[in-house]
C-alpha cells in the first residue's frame, strides 16, 4: 500500500455483493476491508481476494453491536490513518412470512431495521472522523429498488409484490436517510449516495422463489461507481444502472 492508495470498507463484505464490491474495488487498486459479523468468514473471503492478488483484509464488524463499530474504527484509524469509501452494504431481508403489515411481528420488523437502518447510522457515525482524512470521501448505501415508493403504486413495477413491514420500509427508510445525511454533510466534501443494485441471485433473494437471473458482479457495479465519484458528482441521489431512481 502507497501513501496514495485509497482505503475501502465494506460492510457485510463475505459473500454476495458485498464481496463483489469489494473485489471490484480492489481491482482498482484500492486497499479493500471486508467487515463481516463472523470473523472465519471474513477472514476466507479475504484469503479468496488476496489469491486474486488483491490488497484485501479482514475486520470483524456486526452493525448491530455499536462496539465492534466502534473496535473497527480504532483499527482502521492505527493501521492505515484514514479512509476514503465507506460502503454500507450489511444488509437482511427477516423473516417474509412474518412481514405482512395487517399480522406483523414487531419484532421481525425491529430485527430487519436495526441492521439496514440504525446498524447504517451505527457504521456510518464510527467511520465519519476517519472519512473527513480523505481528500475525496464516499459514502455508499446499498438499497433495493424496493425501496421505492413509486414504484410500488398502483401501475408501478413493483405494485405486484405482496406487502411488507419490514424490509421495503427498511430500504425507503434507508434512501430518506440518505438524504439527510448528504445534507449534514454536504460542506466536509463527503459524497453520500444510495445504490439500487437491482435483483440479484444471492442469499438474500433466494428465499422469495422469485427466479433472478442477474449477478452479484452484476449489481455491485452501480455502488462502486458512486463510490469513485469525482468532485463534481451528484450527492443525495438514488441510482441504479440506469441513472436516477425515483423515490
Amino acid at each position: 500500500m502507497t501513501a496514495d492508495t485509497k482505503v475501502a470498507l465494506v460492510t457485510g463484505a463475505n459473500k454476495g455483493i458485498g464481496y463483489e464490491i469489494a473485489a471490484q474495488l480492489a481491482a482498482l487498486g484500492m486497499t479493500v476491508l471486508l467487515a463481516a459479523r463472523d470473523p472465519d468468514r471474513g477472514g476466507k473471503a479475504a484469503e479468496a481476494l488476496r489469491s486474486t492478488g488483491a490488497d484485501a483484509h479482514p475486520i470483524t464488524l456486526d452493525v448491530t453491536r455499536p462496539a465492534t463499530a466502534t473496535s473497527a474504527a480504532t483499527q482502521i484509524e492505527q493501521r492505515f490513518g484514514h479512509l476514503d469509501i465507506l460502503i454500507n452494504n450489511a444488509g437482511i431481508s427477516g423473516s417474509l412470512t412474518q412481514q405482512s403489515p395487517s399480522t406483523a411481528s414487531l419484532d421481525a420488523v425491529r430485527e430487519v431495521f436495526d441492521t439496514n437502518v440504525f446498524g447504517v447510522i451505527t457504521v456510518t457515525n464510527a467511520m465519519l472522523p476517519l472519512l473527513t482524512r480523505s481528500p475525496a470521501p464516499r459514502i455508499v448505501n446499498v438499497s433495493s429498488g424496493v425501496g421505492s415508493l413509486t414504484a410500488h403504486a398502483p401501475g408501478g413495477p413493483m405494485a405486484w409484490l405482496p406487502g411488507l413491514a419490514g424490509y421495503a420500509p427498511s430500504k425507503t427508510a434507508l434512501n430518506a436517510l440518505t438524504v439527510q445525511y448528504a445534507k449534514d454533510l454536504r460542506k466536509t466534501g463527503i459524497l453520500v449516495n444510495a445504490a439500487d443494485p437491482g435483483g440479484c441471485d444471492t442469499d438474500l433473494t433466494r428465499p422469495t422463489g422469485i427466479p433472478v437471473h442477474r449477478t452479484a458482479t452484476q449489481g455491485a457495479a452501480i455502488a462502486v461507481r458512486l463510490a469513485t465519484l469525482g468532485p463534481d458528482g451528484p450527492t443525495g441521489g438514488f441510482f441504479n444502472d440506469d441513472g436516477q431512481v425515483p423515490w
